[in-house]
């Protein structure tokens, strides 16, 4: 298989595009897009699938004097990565196209906005792919900006160019920190290839993986380095959220896993130290989603959240790489893998399902909707299925990866010694913690915006209908279910790309071991399942004809009118916020009521959570910053003879310079 026919054949599309899409109308732009992206991704999945099965295949492009011979090499942990990217960029660009019907006005933005499309998803897979230093920055800057520019769409909104400016502050944070690690490691090693970072001194090995974690944690979103998501996936484009939440976050996760493929010393305190940070990752960010009323910003804290579950499997796995355990290596990041891949299905589904929320009812806050189940069933489905998906219950496929690790858990408990017991059996604790709060922060987002009554009468969506558009939901929830209940078909594959972070193979497969126990639990729910659709086709069959009657839902025997005896989003998690106050920090303004009356028609007030290390670390910093800045606002002062005067001093100095380099 030649990959520099690859690699020629998606250049070619990638640049193609920016050149046809602005010719097409408003209507042809996004399928034109798909057809870029599903033309990229068949022949790079094939080439996926084919390394999987068989070998890792590399070749070399020239890249010039500047960079040298580039390396591409796709093995299984990039195949794996590719495969993730193909299948939420394909879905992702497929619930596109009816997104972004409602701009179709907007031609220039929708010309820009899908060209960037297909650039961002070409990036993607070259991260995967590039195995040399500069190379890699380069690409990942492309990453960026594309990101940058499709999430900005709406970029006329103060809250969105806001989240964009945030969004590259940070991401070129990030590049700073990449960039002295790979420098710091072509120094050592003699070239920009990845192989210099594998033979870099082991004394300072730790060190070097510290500034990589750092640049590739802040994409990741890992506490406290996380500040930009919370802003960029509200702000962006439902189908641009599904795929910034689903896979651009894991090209963090990416990064930190290849580089731990080349650590040699210290794994144990390196992998304890990871595993620390997820866990508290994962607590913060499912709390803060759980006290949010903005749906899309509680799915923002939700990505937080599984990154830091990801983060746990790979800190154990790197624990057992320390201790020699083959075992808890292959779990932990096994584990790891396979969450990867359940939360860019069920993240997306959950994004897409927003996105269909705020078009039909144009706002964000759940606290103003309500009762949607019966203007929109097929929304509420697949919500309620991404939802128990993202909690980790059978039969959907988050249940497999959080059964996974909480094993490697387990195992590190028998396998380690008694001071790693107490951190294992503390992140036992905290990942059930952490499976308890999603429950209340899901189950709070259902019940609020799908049933009872309508909380805001202005608020009329039209009813729904099943379309064209739904079939990427019915896609991502057949893998869902798939990889649920039947999970021996995937486990083996991903216990061979675990295996690579080994020196050593295990004498016996690992995974399948452990297979039987989570079949069984997803046979079971397949037989429920199955009854269940039993059930309902023979009742519909029983009751076809006959008249339906409608009456008001129960209220458990208070018949009191009204929608605001209704138990609100905030009334879910106050008593959790207030326990986690420390943390949450609740900011109000109201006005007092007035006496004599319950329902006061001028009552204001407004409440909101402010985020914890951006309003304790980051805005205390910047505030500094402006503050130090605003010392030298006198240059700027207006006046066109000062101007003038900077002009002949920065000549002056040039003069000078330039005599005192000649003597």
């Amino acid at each position: 298989m030649d990959g520099r026919f690859l690699i020629l054949y998606s250049g070619l599309l990638t640049v193609l595009s920016p050149i046809l899409i602005p010719l097409l109308s408003p209507s042809k732009k996004s399928r034109v897009a798909l057809l870029f992206v599903l033309l990229n991704a068949v022949t790079t999945s094939i080439v996926s699938i084919h390394v999987l099965a068989t070998r890792a295949i590399e070749f070399s492009i020239a890249g010039g004097l500047v960079f040298g011979d580039i390396l591409l090499r796709i093995d299984p942990l990039s195949a794996w990565f590719i495969l993730l990217v193909n299948i939420t960029c394909i879905t992702g660009a497929w619930y596109g196209i009816h997104y972004m019907k409602a701009y179709s006005a907007q031609r220039s933005n929708l010309s820009l906005h899908w060209t960037s499309f297909v650039i961002f998803h070409a990036s993607l897979i070259l991260v995967c792919s590039i195995q040399h230093g500069l190379a890699f920055l380069v690409v990942w800057e492309i990453m960026s900006v594309s990101s940058f520019l499709l999430m900005m769409f709406d970029y006329s909104r103060f809250k969105t160019l806001n989240a964009g400016i945030t969004y590259m502050v940070q991401m070129h944070i990030a590049i700073v920190f990449l960039t002295i690690a790979f420098i710091w490691a072509s120094v050592a090693g003699g070239s920009f290839g990845f192989e210099s970072i594998g033979s870099f001194n082991q004394a300072d090995s730790p060190r070097l993986f510290l500034l990589f974690f750092i640049g590739f944690g802040i994409k990741a979103g890992f506490i406290p380095l996380h500040t930009w998501l919370p802003h960029a996936h509200p702000a962006a484009p439902s189908h641009i959220s599904g795929i910034m939440s689903g896979i651009m976050v894991k090209m963090g996760i990416y990064g930190i896993l290849r580089m731990s493929a080349y650590l040699t010393s210290d794994l144990v305190i390196i992998g304890a130290g990871i595993l620390v940070l997820s866990v508290l990752t994962a607590f913060y960010g499912i709390l803060s989603g759980a006290i949010h009323r903005d749906y899309k910003r509680v799915l923002a804290f939700s990505t937080i959240e599984n990154m830091g579950i990801v983060g746990m499997g790979i800190g154990i796995g790197l624990i057992g790489k320390g201790t020699g355990n083959q075992i808890l290596l292959v779990i932990g990041f096994s584990a790891a893998l396979l969450h990867l891949l359940n939360h860019s299905l069920y993240k997306s589904l959950l994004f897409f399902t927003a996105g269909n929320l705020y078009q039909l009812t144009h706002t964000r806050n759940m606290e103003h909707l309500g009762g949607l189940i019966k203007k929109m069933p097929s929304t509420t489905f697949f919500f309620l299925c991404g939802a128990i998906a993202i909690c980790g219950l059978p039969p959907f496929n988050g249940f497999v990866s959080k059964l996974l690790l909480f094993s490697g858990l387990i195992e590190g408990i028998r396998a380690t010694g008694f001071k790693f017991n107490i951190l294992m059996i503390s992140a036992i604790v905290g990942l059930a913690l952490v499976s308890g709060i999603a429950l209340l922060t899901f189950g709070k987002a259902f019940s609020v915006i799908f049933l009872g009554n309508p909380r805001d009468k202005t608020i009329h969506p039209k009813p729904e209908y099943l379309s064209y558009r739904h079939l990427p939901f019915f896609l991502i929830l057949f893998l869902m279910l798939l990889i649920g209940i039947f999970p021996s078909l995937i486990l083996t594959t991903i216990e061979k790309i675990a295996q690579g972070f080994s020196n050593t193979l295990p004498e016996n497969e690992i995974i399948p071991s452990l297979v039987p126990m989570v079949s069984e639990v997803g046979i079971a729910s397949l037989i429920v399942i199955l009854l269940a659709a039993s059930i309902y086709y023979v009742r519909s069959r029983i009751v076809s004809g006959r008249t339906v009657n409608i009456s008001p839902t129960w209220g458990g025997g208070y018949i009191a009118r009204g929608e605001k005896f209704q138990y609100t989003g905030k009334s879910f998690s106050k008593t959790l916020a207030k326990l986690f106050a420390f943390i949450t920090g609740e900011e109000k303004k109201y006005t007092e009521i007035e006496p004599r009356t319950v329902f006061p028609a001028n009552r204001s007030y407004q409440s909101n959570y402010a985020e914890f290390f951006e309003k304790n670390i980051l805005n205390r910093i910047s505030n500094q910053l402006f503050s130090f800045m605003n010392y030298f606002s006198f240059v700027h002062n207006g006046r066109v003879q000062f101007y003038i005067l900077y002009g002949f001093l920065f000549m002056l100095i040039l003069i000078l310079a330039t005599f005192s380099n000649i003597l």
